[in-house]
């Protein structure tokens, strides 16, 4: 086993206090600081800097800095503060709804001209972090350790102390045994109340020798238990020649780039030295003394809370081999070197073609491990990570918290501009400065070229797309090239803004998105689908459903139908062939994906709502309506039968689980949106329902305009739920707008 070299075993726990070179006092975690006694920081100090889309909190210590950097609407909204916008006056109509909601909204546009928001909900982002931080002894300013504590004492599950896979989800070993692991780490007493409740909870669930392929690993990095309990991920694999159908550039992406240095961790079987708080996370987390186990021996035990996806008999014979035989015997050193050697290419690939910015939260403080590991402390690439990482951290108004990408920049802006469009407000002389910097930030934000290396890392084409997020990140998406695209045209092409993106980066979009289909005509997300769905059987990561592979989204799909529809539109010669074959393949996809009940099923969203939302626009794009088609008919009553009494809708995350529609107590702002917006796109002819279904949703709208949040609205994987809260602006707005346009704009 390697171990820590720098530094001494108790390094972070000598109780010295450092000062950052930002000037900000930083304590070495693991240090108690008034473990006890709840602190929260100022949040009148709090700032948001938003540099060309990458988005940072700072905190500011002296009077001349707050003064100097005036607290802006947005950073109060973000905190849960007042905002100071005024009451507007009270909505009659859906335009005036529309109209108020936007209002609001306009004042969280940031200056370079982009929307953000929290990208919250997965419980096990932080820890990753937070033990990262931990191992290679970097201090964290204190005011970001105190929150970060207060917003996980803040999502603890209200009955048992616990915390889940996500924020709505029920106490898991992964979740308990991660996140008190965090608290532990950031001072906090384990006789405090609330800690005593969680590690009761987790004793009950089998302890954290329970827990997750990847909870096992962290704590394996941290020394709290031995490499042995972690199902081996040899870095060999990388070496298979391409044409292997297991070979790992097959893999979903977001799989093979945390495999990839997950690989390259687990190959040095690096773990940081024993020391005194470790020692007692021993006996704080595993429910036997530490020296009576045999860790191997748990390599597959997993608690049935833990349990979404159990490990195929094929999966487990192969953890035995590598475990049992190739390692310890058949495993030739030169093919180690040659396998580390390789696999930390790759990780600098990823580091340079992202700007140290990585594809999420999960492989970000993986790669800074790997680099420290590599270079040490003092290393370029490590110091580079540790001033990007931060990039993934957000405050809100119950703490600090990590967000499941480096943010939601690009989609959030282009779906602000779809939105206004459908009520005619981009036309509107007062609306026109704030949508002038959203297609600023649109065409700052547009990938102009390919990354080094493209073929050698497996790096699908993308100049000419957008990302989900920023441009530095770099990762092309179907879906958001789609609606970036989209955003693009309507303002330039349709509204006479002015033209930024030129004719060629609009077509350099479309040769992107041509090359997103699968055979059977639907799109995937980042890249085509490139393996076969029998490598779910190699699923090893437990908590998540569909991780192993691309597949066909009906959303993604959709998005890319459109996008194109829109530009051969106003530009009917370029592919314009492909283009039709293309559509027609996608649309076909459409039809087949839906259901005997007439529904679809979501992957991005909760869950058939949003699905259906995407799948009618699709239908819609080659004529098929509620007046001759079947299938839009279906759909149709497949809402009209689960409308609530009050008109709206809403179905909970248990949707995406069991793949069943699940009722929801309370009806939704942003379902309800959704299934207008799909019934309207239908040609549904009743305004009746939908009347009432506005009617609901207007009736939450507050005096200055906005909605309040209600239940978590995203997913992936099936199983991990994830917070989009700029929907309740966006969705509403269209909904009204599209509704108006129909029905017209008299008082509901």
């Amino acid at each position: 086993m390697q171990h820590a070299t720098n530094g001494t075993a108790n390094g972070a726990t000598n109780g010295m206090t450092k000062r950052g070179a930002n000037g900000h006092t930083q304590v070495p975690i693991g240090v108690k600081t008034g473990a006890n006694r709840d602190q929260k920081t100022d949040y009148t100090r709090w700032r948001l800097r938003d540099d060309r889309g990458c988005q940072t909190w700072h905190y500011l210590q002296g009077e001349e800095e707050v003064e100097e950097w005036p607290q802006s609407a947005a950073d109060r909204y973000f905190l849960g503060m007042e905002t100071g916008l005024p009451e507007l006056r009270t909505a009659k109509t859906p335009l005036e709804a529309a109209e108020n909601a936007l209002s609001f909204f306009s004042k969280l546009q940031l200056p370079p001209g982009n929307w953000a928001c929290e990208y919250g909900g997965p419980m096990f982002l932080l820890p990753g972090l937070v033990i990262t931080w931990y191992v290679t002894e970097t201090p964290i300013p204190t005011e970001r350790a105190i929150e970060i504590k207060n917003y996980l004492f803040a999502r603890a599950h209200p009955e048992d102390g616990g915390w889940g896979l996500h924020i709505e989800g029920e106490s898991s070993v992964f979740g308990i045994a991660m996140n008190y692991t965090v608290l532990r780490l950031l001072g906090v007493d384990p006789e405090d109340p609330r800690m005593q409740k969680a590690r009761s909870t987790l004793w009950k669930l089998g302890g954290a020798l329970n827990g997750p392929h990847w909870s096992k690993f962290w704590l394996s990095v941290l020394g709290v238990m031995e490499w042995d309990i972690v199902n081996p991920v040899p870095p060999e694999l990388w070496l298979l020649p391409d044409w292997m159908p297991i070979a790992p550039w097959r893999w979903w992406i977001h799989m093979r780039h945390v495999f990839l240095p997950m690989s390259y961790v687990y190959s040095k079987r690096w773990s940081y030295p024993l020391n005194d708080l470790t020692r007692q996370l021993r006996s704080e987390l595993l429910t036997q003394p530490f020296e009576t186990i045999t860790f191997s021996a748990h390599r597959n035990s997993i608690s049935p809370m833990d349990d979404y996806h159990p490990k195929a008999w094929i999966l487990k014979l192969l953890f035995w081999f590598l475990a049992v035989i190739w390692g310890p015997y058949l495993r030739p050193a030169w093919l180690v070197e040659r396998a580390e050697k390789h696999v930390w290419w790759l990780i600098q690939a990823e580091d340079k073609n992202t700007d140290f910015s990585n594809l999420g939260p999960v492989n970000g403080p993986m790669n800074t491990l790997c680099a420290y590991i590599k270079h040490g402390p003092e290393g370029y690439a490590f110091q580079e990570h540790l001033k990007t990482l931060p990039e993934f951290l957000w405050m809100k108004d119950e703490g600090m918290l990590m967000n499941g990408t480096n943010g939601v920049q690009t989609w959030d802006t282009a779906f602000t501009v779809l939105a206004a469009d459908s009520c005619g407000f981009l036309s509107q002389k007062q609306y026109r400065p704030m949508f002038t910097k959203a297609l600023e930030f649109l065409e700052d934000q547009q990938i102009l070229a390919e990354v080094d290396d493209q073929q050698a890392c497996y790096r699908q084409q993308r100049k000419g797309a957008w990302g989900f997020s920023t441009r530095k990140q770099g990762y092309a998406v179907s879906d958001c090239t789609s609606e970036g695209l989209k955003a693009t045209l309507i303002l330039q092409n349709q509204h006479d803004y002015p033209t930024l993106v030129e004719e060629r980066r609009l077509k350099d979009a479309i040769d992107v998105l041509l090359t997103m289909q699968n055979s059977s005509g639907g799109c995937a997300s980042y890249e085509p689908t490139r393996g076969s769905e029998l490598l779910e059987h190699l699923n090893a990561a437990e908590v998540f459903g569909r991780i192993m592979i691309e597949y066909d989204y009906v959303e993604c799909t959709t998005a890319v139908v459109t996008a194109l529809q829109m530009f051969q539109k106003h530009y009917p010669s370029y592919r314009s062939a492909e283009i039709v074959a293309f559509r027609d393949r996608a649309v076909d996809y459409i039809r087949s994906a839906q259901r005997p009940d007439g529904s679809w099923y979501g992957a991005w969203g909760i869950c058939f709502t949003y699905a259906a939302m995407f799948a009618m626009e699709s239908l819609k794009s080659v004529g098929e309506t509620y007046e001759n088609s079947e299938r839009v008919r279906r759909a149709c009553q497949f809402f009209l039968d689960r409308q609530m009494e009050d008109g709206g809708w809403g179905e909970t995350y248990k949707s995406c689980e069991t793949g069943e529609y699940c009722q929801h107590e309370k009806s939704q702002v942003v379902q309800t949106a959704w299934v207008v917006i799909a019934m309207l796109e239908g040609g549904f002819p009743d305004k009746e329902p939908l009347r009432k279904a506005l009617k609901m949703i207007m009736s939450r709208q507050q005096a200055n305009g906005e909605w309040k949040q209600e239940a978590i609205e995203g997913v992936f994987n099936k199983s991990c739920m994830i917070s989009y809260p700029n929907y309740k602006f966006i969705f509403p707005i269209k909904a009204l707008g599209m509704y108006a346009k129909r029905f017209g704009n008299g008082p509901l």
